[in-house]
């Protein structure tokens, strides 16, 4: 049994959520599990079963909004992995992101095994150079990458995805339907007045509509919510959100993290998912799905930001009655 294994995650809360299966796999071969992850996904990784620590550092060749390479912070996470006294590595990326920085960073950490998928050359910063088909699920692609490895599920594990438990404590009853109009990425998000639309005929259609969002994300939730749903905006941690999701009949939302949280708390998901990244890579994993939005839309496999089509046609095509229906049909089946 390797003794300290270390699993690098850098980009946002639903990427570190997608590693579950892969860091379960990695804690069922190690007496103990690092994981380094952004400051976005911090809070995720310490949700995933087998994780005993968790680093936090700001990666400028992956963050979305990255800070200036400094040689002074490089240096100090050296020497913080090498504290950890970490004996091997899995670097787990999307399919646009490069592994081969963190491994030379590792490298000069005294990490002596370290695992990634790489379509680029990797000299002696790898010993397994993984390669899988991009069209794979995200979290069954990260699973491949610990098997090559050496490293597998326990027996019993079913691969999905997985929070710690027991979740906090929410003051909520039942028959509610969740509603997250946020998106981390602009591009991905349904149209607010859609939004808004929806609760007011989840309302009509007996459902009591749980509004929610992050700090920043209040002035679109209180105005999303409107006079019949109810305004969670900013007021709920991350493993708060878990418990509030784990309750729900059903979670309305777009391709951004709370989807995956859904989906690790095995709650069903109406998806508003924009083509910009592919469905089959990144739609809810694991659990009764409906998929909204059209998904051949010229924006499809873009990786856009904010949306290149006048009119946001891939979701704004998606109405209120749609979701009503998607839901209806999840609580139904």
């Amino acid at each position: 049994m390797t003794r300290t294994v270390l699993v690098a995650r850098l980009d946002n809360a639903g990427d570190v959520l997608l590693q579950g299966p892969l860091v379960r796999a990695v804690a069922a071969g190690a007496e103990r599990v690092v994981f380094l992850a952004s400051p976005q996904g911090t809070s995720a990784a310490g949700l995933l079963p087998g994780v005993d620590s968790v680093l936090t550092w700001h990666c400028p060749w992956i963050d979305g909004a990255p800070q200036p390479v400094d040689a002074a912070d490089i240096a100090a996470l050296t020497e913080r992995v090498r504290a950890e006294g970490v004996d091997e590595a899995v670097i787990s990326t999307s399919f646009h992101q490069s592994p081969l920085p963190l491994a030379l960073v590792l490298r000069t950490a005294g990490v002596a095994r370290v695992s990634a998928i790489s379509v680029d050359y990797p000299g002696s910063l790898l010993d397994v150079r993984h390669r899988v088909d991009d069209d794979l699920p995200e979290p069954e692609r990260a699973l491949s990458l610990a098997r090559a490895a050496g490293f597998e599920l326990p027996p019993g594990d079913d691969g999905r995805l997985a929070v710690r438990r027991p979740l906090p404590a929410i003051d909520q009853p039942p028959g509610y339907v969740v509603l997250h109009p946020g998106a981390s990425v602009p591009a991905r998000a349904w149209p607010a007045e859609r939004c808004a639309a929806a609760v007011d005929e989840l309302t009509d259609a007996g459902w009591r509509v749980l509004v929610t969002g992050g700090p920043g994300e209040r002035q679109l939730t209180a105005a999303v919510a409107g006079s019949r749903g109810v305004d969670l905006g900013g007021e709920t941690s991350l493993a708060e959100m878990a418990a509030l999701l784990d309750g729900a009949a059903a979670v309305v939302v777009g391709n951004t993290g709370p989807a995956h949280l859904a989906a690790a708390v095995g709650t069903p998901v109406v998806s508003l998912f924009s083509p910009v990244v592919p469905a089959v890579r990144w739609a809810p994993y694991g659990v009764p799905t409906v998929l909204l939005g059209d998904q051949s839309a010229p924006c499809r496999d873009t990786r856009a930001r904010e949306c290149p089509v006048p009119g946001h046609p891939c979701l704004s095509s998606v109405t209120a009655a749609d979701v009503v229906a998607a839901v209806e049909k999840l609580v139904t089946a």
